[in-house]
Protein backbone atom coordinates (compact mmCIF):
# COMPACT_ATOMS: atom_id res chain seq x y z
CA UNK A 1 0.00 0.00 0.00
CA UNK A 2 1.27 3.47 -0.95
CA UNK A 3 -0.13 6.42 1.02
CA UNK A 4 0.12 10.02 -0.18
CA UNK A 5 -0.39 12.85 2.30
CA UNK A 6 -1.78 16.25 1.35
CA UNK A 7 -3.94 14.39 -1.14
CA UNK A 8 -6.32 17.26 -1.88
CA UNK A 9 -3.42 19.63 -2.62
CA UNK A 10 -1.82 20.11 -6.01
CA UNK A 11 1.22 17.83 -5.80
CA UNK A 12 -0.45 15.17 -3.66
CA UNK A 13 -3.52 14.88 -5.88
CA UNK A 14 -1.49 14.87 -9.09
CA UNK A 15 0.81 12.17 -7.70
CA UNK A 16 -2.23 10.00 -7.01
CA UNK A 17 -3.50 10.72 -10.53
CA UNK A 18 -0.20 9.39 -11.87
CA UNK A 19 -0.19 6.37 -9.55
CA UNK A 20 -3.65 5.43 -10.82
CA UNK A 21 -2.26 5.07 -14.34
CA UNK A 22 0.15 2.30 -13.28
CA UNK A 23 -1.19 0.50 -10.19
CA UNK A 24 -4.68 -0.48 -8.97
CA UNK A 25 -6.60 2.01 -6.83
CA UNK A 26 -6.80 -0.68 -4.14
CA UNK A 27 -3.06 -0.21 -3.57
CA UNK A 28 -3.32 3.57 -3.01
CA UNK A 29 -4.33 5.45 0.13
CA UNK A 30 -4.81 9.19 0.52
CA UNK A 31 -4.45 11.22 3.72
CA UNK A 32 -6.77 14.23 3.93
CA UNK A 33 -7.94 16.57 6.65
CA UNK A 34 -11.39 17.05 5.14
CA UNK A 35 -12.96 13.88 3.74
CA UNK A 36 -15.58 15.89 1.83
CA UNK A 37 -12.84 17.37 -0.38
CA UNK A 38 -11.65 13.93 -1.52
CA UNK A 39 -14.87 12.51 -2.91
CA UNK A 40 -13.38 12.29 -6.40
CA UNK A 41 -10.55 10.10 -5.09
CA UNK A 42 -12.94 7.86 -3.17
CA UNK A 43 -15.10 7.50 -6.28
CA UNK A 44 -12.05 6.21 -8.16
CA UNK A 45 -11.43 3.52 -5.54
CA UNK A 46 -8.66 5.21 -3.55
CA UNK A 47 -8.67 4.43 0.19
CA UNK A 48 -9.25 7.90 1.64
CA UNK A 49 -8.18 8.26 5.27
CA UNK A 50 -8.71 11.19 7.59
CA UNK A 51 -5.72 12.59 9.42
CA UNK A 52 -4.03 15.83 10.39
CA UNK A 53 -0.31 16.50 10.78
CA UNK A 54 -1.11 18.11 14.15
CA UNK A 55 -3.18 15.14 15.39
CA UNK A 56 -0.70 12.36 16.13
CA UNK A 57 -3.21 9.63 16.94
CA UNK A 58 -5.09 10.25 13.69
CA UNK A 59 -1.83 9.76 11.80
CA UNK A 60 -1.00 6.46 13.49
CA UNK A 61 -4.47 5.14 12.64
CA UNK A 62 -4.27 6.36 9.05
CA UNK A 63 -0.83 4.84 8.44
CA UNK A 64 -1.71 1.28 9.49
CA UNK A 65 -1.03 -1.21 6.71
CA UNK A 66 1.01 1.26 4.66
CA UNK A 67 4.32 0.14 3.14
CA UNK A 68 5.45 3.37 1.45
CA UNK A 69 4.42 6.87 2.52
CA UNK A 70 4.88 10.13 0.63
CA UNK A 71 5.10 13.03 3.08
CA UNK A 72 4.17 16.14 1.15
CA UNK A 73 5.73 18.93 3.20
CA UNK A 74 3.52 21.28 5.20
CA UNK A 75 2.82 24.78 3.95
CA UNK A 76 4.97 27.75 4.91
CA UNK A 77 4.05 29.99 7.85
CA UNK A 78 3.17 26.98 10.02
CA UNK A 79 5.22 24.90 12.46
CA UNK A 80 6.48 22.63 9.71
CA UNK A 81 9.06 20.81 11.85
CA UNK A 82 6.56 19.66 14.48
CA UNK A 83 4.12 18.53 11.81
CA UNK A 84 6.76 16.59 9.90
CA UNK A 85 8.08 14.97 13.08
CA UNK A 86 4.55 13.84 13.92
CA UNK A 87 4.24 12.18 10.51
CA UNK A 88 7.65 10.49 10.81
CA UNK A 89 7.02 9.27 14.36
CA UNK A 90 3.52 8.05 13.49
CA UNK A 91 4.81 6.25 10.40
CA UNK A 92 7.39 4.45 12.52
CA UNK A 93 4.80 3.48 15.15
CA UNK A 94 2.35 2.28 12.50
CA UNK A 95 4.93 0.03 10.84
CA UNK A 96 5.52 2.00 7.63
CA UNK A 97 8.63 0.66 5.92
CA UNK A 98 9.72 3.51 3.63
CA UNK A 99 9.06 7.27 3.87
CA UNK A 100 9.53 9.70 0.98
CA UNK A 101 9.82 13.40 1.87
CA UNK A 102 9.28 16.35 -0.48
CA UNK A 103 12.00 18.85 0.33
CA UNK A 104 13.21 21.76 -1.83
CA UNK A 105 16.03 22.05 -4.36
CA UNK A 106 19.16 23.53 -2.77
CA UNK A 107 22.09 24.17 -5.09
CA UNK A 108 23.61 26.79 -2.82
CA UNK A 109 23.57 27.50 0.90
CA UNK A 110 21.05 30.33 0.52
CA UNK A 111 18.56 30.25 3.39
CA UNK A 112 15.00 30.69 2.15
CA UNK A 113 12.88 31.88 5.10
CA UNK A 114 10.01 29.58 6.07
CA UNK A 115 11.51 26.69 4.07
CA UNK A 116 15.22 25.95 4.38
CA UNK A 117 15.66 25.50 8.13
CA UNK A 118 12.55 23.33 8.51
CA UNK A 119 13.56 21.20 5.53
CA UNK A 120 17.04 20.63 6.96
CA UNK A 121 15.61 19.78 10.38
CA UNK A 122 13.09 17.37 8.85
CA UNK A 123 15.71 15.64 6.72
CA UNK A 124 17.99 15.17 9.74
CA UNK A 125 15.12 13.82 11.83
CA UNK A 126 14.05 11.41 9.11
CA UNK A 127 17.59 10.10 8.63
CA UNK A 128 17.88 9.48 12.37
CA UNK A 129 14.45 7.81 12.63
CA UNK A 130 15.48 4.36 11.52
CA UNK A 131 12.96 4.39 8.66
CA UNK A 132 14.10 3.74 5.13
CA UNK A 133 13.94 7.16 3.50
CA UNK A 134 14.06 8.87 0.13
CA UNK A 135 14.43 12.64 0.06
CA UNK A 136 13.11 14.47 -2.98
CA UNK A 137 14.63 17.92 -3.53
CA UNK A 138 11.86 19.37 -5.67
CA UNK A 139 12.53 22.20 -8.09
CA UNK A 140 10.41 25.31 -8.46
CA UNK A 141 7.09 24.68 -10.21
CA UNK A 142 6.40 26.30 -13.55
CA UNK A 143 2.92 26.82 -12.10
CA UNK A 144 4.47 29.14 -9.53
CA UNK A 145 5.43 31.67 -12.19
CA UNK A 146 1.99 33.23 -11.99
CA UNK A 147 2.58 34.18 -8.36
CA UNK A 148 5.94 35.75 -9.12
CA UNK A 149 5.19 37.70 -12.31
CA UNK A 150 1.39 37.72 -12.48
CA UNK A 151 -1.18 35.50 -14.16
CA UNK A 152 -1.73 37.85 -17.11
CA UNK A 153 0.70 38.55 -19.95
CA UNK A 154 2.64 41.69 -18.95
CA UNK A 155 2.10 44.70 -21.17
CA UNK A 156 5.72 45.71 -21.55
CA UNK A 157 7.82 44.57 -18.60
CA UNK A 158 8.45 41.86 -16.00
CA UNK A 159 9.82 43.20 -12.73
CA UNK A 160 11.21 40.62 -10.32
CA UNK A 161 14.20 40.66 -7.91
CA UNK A 162 16.08 37.70 -9.41
CA UNK A 163 19.06 39.48 -10.94
CA UNK A 164 20.63 37.31 -13.63
CA UNK A 165 19.76 34.12 -11.74
CA UNK A 166 18.15 31.10 -13.35
CA UNK A 167 15.59 28.48 -12.31
CA UNK A 168 15.44 24.88 -13.55
CA UNK A 169 11.64 25.05 -13.63
CA UNK A 170 9.66 21.80 -13.54
CA UNK A 171 5.94 21.46 -14.26
CA UNK A 172 4.12 20.12 -11.22
CA UNK A 173 2.39 17.38 -13.21
CA UNK A 174 5.80 16.21 -14.49
CA UNK A 175 7.12 16.27 -10.94
CA UNK A 176 4.12 14.26 -9.74
CA UNK A 177 4.61 11.67 -12.48
CA UNK A 178 8.30 11.35 -11.58
CA UNK A 179 7.41 10.98 -7.90
CA UNK A 180 4.87 8.27 -8.74
CA UNK A 181 7.55 6.45 -10.73
CA UNK A 182 9.86 6.48 -7.70
CA UNK A 183 7.09 5.28 -5.39
CA UNK A 184 6.33 2.30 -7.64
CA UNK A 185 9.91 1.17 -8.26
CA UNK A 186 12.73 -0.17 -6.13
CA UNK A 187 16.35 0.83 -5.52
CA UNK A 188 15.68 4.15 -3.79
CA UNK A 189 16.46 3.16 -0.19
CA UNK A 190 18.18 6.00 1.70
CA UNK A 191 18.69 8.00 -1.48
CA UNK A 192 18.30 11.69 -2.30
CA UNK A 193 17.18 13.00 -5.69
CA UNK A 194 16.83 16.48 -7.12
CA UNK A 195 13.69 16.60 -9.23
CA UNK A 196 14.20 19.71 -11.32
CA UNK A 197 14.07 20.59 -15.00
CA UNK A 198 16.57 19.61 -17.68
CA UNK A 199 17.13 23.26 -18.60
CA UNK A 200 17.48 26.41 -16.51
CA UNK A 201 15.91 29.70 -17.52
CA UNK A 202 16.53 33.30 -16.50
CA UNK A 203 13.74 35.84 -16.32
CA UNK A 204 15.25 37.35 -19.45
CA UNK A 205 14.33 34.01 -21.05
CA UNK A 206 10.81 34.23 -19.63
CA UNK A 207 10.41 37.74 -21.07
CA UNK A 208 11.84 36.67 -24.42
CA UNK A 209 9.46 33.72 -24.73
CA UNK A 210 6.47 35.85 -23.75
CA UNK A 211 7.56 38.48 -26.29
CA UNK A 212 7.62 35.87 -29.05
CA UNK A 213 4.25 34.45 -28.08
CA UNK A 214 2.60 37.87 -27.61
CA UNK A 215 4.10 39.38 -30.74
CA UNK A 216 5.32 42.46 -28.87
CA UNK A 217 8.43 43.34 -26.87
CA UNK A 218 8.33 42.45 -23.18
CA UNK A 219 11.43 43.23 -21.14
CA UNK A 220 12.72 41.93 -17.85
CA UNK A 221 14.02 44.32 -15.21
CA UNK A 222 15.58 43.05 -12.01
CA UNK A 223 13.80 44.93 -9.23
CA UNK A 224 15.04 45.60 -5.74
CA UNK A 225 13.24 43.64 -3.02
CA UNK A 226 11.32 46.50 -1.40
CA UNK A 227 9.72 47.95 -4.57
CA UNK A 228 8.69 44.44 -5.61
CA UNK A 229 7.11 43.78 -2.22
CA UNK A 230 5.26 47.10 -2.43
CA UNK A 231 4.04 46.20 -5.92
CA UNK A 232 2.66 42.87 -4.66
CA UNK A 233 1.02 44.48 -1.62
CA UNK A 234 -0.62 47.01 -3.94
CA UNK A 235 -1.93 44.05 -5.97
CA UNK A 236 -3.70 42.77 -2.86
CA UNK A 237 -1.27 40.31 -1.28
CA UNK A 238 -0.60 40.46 2.49
CA UNK A 239 2.81 41.88 3.34
CA UNK A 240 4.19 38.56 4.60
CA UNK A 241 3.12 36.77 1.41
CA UNK A 242 4.59 39.52 -0.79
CA UNK A 243 7.84 39.24 1.17
CA UNK A 244 7.83 35.48 0.66
CA UNK A 245 7.48 35.94 -3.12
CA UNK A 246 10.39 38.38 -3.06
CA UNK A 247 12.54 35.86 -1.22
CA UNK A 248 12.12 33.41 -4.09
CA UNK A 249 13.69 36.12 -6.23
CA UNK A 250 16.59 36.39 -3.81
CA UNK A 251 16.97 32.60 -3.85
CA UNK A 252 17.04 32.67 -7.65
CA UNK A 253 19.62 35.45 -7.67
CA UNK A 254 21.84 33.33 -5.42
CA UNK A 255 21.57 30.22 -7.60
CA UNK A 256 19.57 28.06 -5.19
CA UNK A 257 17.25 26.74 -7.93
CA UNK A 258 19.54 26.81 -10.96
CA UNK A 259 20.93 23.28 -11.12
CA UNK A 260 19.65 21.16 -14.00
CA UNK A 261 19.12 17.45 -13.47
CA UNK A 262 18.10 14.57 -15.72
CA UNK A 263 16.29 12.50 -13.05
CA UNK A 264 12.80 13.70 -14.02
CA UNK A 265 13.57 13.14 -17.70
CA UNK A 266 14.80 9.60 -17.01
CA UNK A 267 11.80 8.74 -14.86
CA UNK A 268 9.33 10.12 -17.40
CA UNK A 269 11.10 8.66 -20.42
CA UNK A 270 10.71 12.01 -22.19
CA UNK A 271 11.75 15.64 -21.96
CA UNK A 272 9.95 17.55 -19.21
CA UNK A 273 7.60 20.36 -20.23
CA UNK A 274 9.62 23.30 -21.54
CA UNK A 275 9.20 26.94 -20.56
CA UNK A 276 7.82 27.74 -24.03
CA UNK A 277 5.26 24.93 -23.84
CA UNK A 278 4.11 26.00 -20.42
CA UNK A 279 3.82 29.70 -21.25
CA UNK A 280 1.93 28.96 -24.45
CA UNK A 281 -0.68 26.71 -22.86
CA UNK A 282 -1.06 28.86 -19.72
CA UNK A 283 -0.85 32.44 -20.98
CA UNK A 284 -2.15 31.86 -24.51
CA UNK A 285 -4.75 29.06 -24.20
CA UNK A 286 -6.55 27.98 -27.32
CA UNK A 287 -3.81 29.14 -29.67
CA UNK A 288 -0.96 27.37 -31.43
CA UNK A 289 1.89 29.80 -31.87
CA UNK A 290 4.89 27.45 -31.77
Amino acid sequence: MILVTGATGGLGHETIDSLLTTIPASEIAALVRDMSKAQDLAARGVDVRQGDYLDYSSLVSAFRGVDKLLLVSAVAFTDRVSQHRNVIDAAKEAGVKHLFYTSIQRDTDFVLPEVTESDLATEAYLKASGLIYTILHNGYYLEGLGYLIGSEVPETEIRFPAGEGKIAFVKRTDLAAATAALLTSEGHDNQEYTLAGSEAYSFHDVARELSTLAGRPIAYTSSELEPYIAQKVAAGFPDFVATFFAQWGAATKHGMLAGTHDTVERLLGRKPTSLREYLETTYFPGTNRS
